[in-house]
């Protein structure tokens, strides 16, 4: 059966979309730790980051990478944090988080509920040609 994540890469689930590569997509976090918070992910579904092929997840970092420099740009932020955990969906993501504070990345807290139209400008601000 397909992660939710996998039915994103197929247009099945609606995302807000900031990149996209051949191997490689990044969208908005609908409940986000702060504005700004997206989630890296390969197109190739595997549940655990380090079982991924090498050259997959130097993809996905350097993938990464260039999303967090788009976040930075776009949004008021001290650094952007990166943080993998992998329990919520069984599909390899890399959650990137604008900080302003180490709490900014506390996963144990309340997420946000921001709506639709908030993340459609958000998305649009990050957006770059990947």
């Amino acid at each position: 059966m397909s992660s939710l994540f996998t039915k994103i890469i197929n247009q099945e689930i609606p995302c807000h979309k900031v990149a996209e590569t051949e191997d490689y997509l990044a969208f908005l976090d609908i409940n986000p730790l702060v504005m700004g918070h997206v989630l890296c992910i390969p197109k190739k579904e595997v549940d655990y980051i380090f079982d991924l092929e090498d050259e997959t997840l130097a993809g996905l970092m350097l993938f990464s990478k260039k999303v967090a420099i788009a976040i930075d740009k776009a949004v008021d932020c001290k650094r952007v944090g990166v943080a993998v955990i992998g329990l919520e969906v069984p599909h390899a993501h890399v959650h990137l988080v604008p900080l302003q504070n180490v709490g900014d990345i506390n996963f144990s807290k309340e997420k946000l509920s921001p709506s639709q139209e908030e993340l459609a400008s958000m998305a649009k601000s990050i957006q770059f040609n990947s």
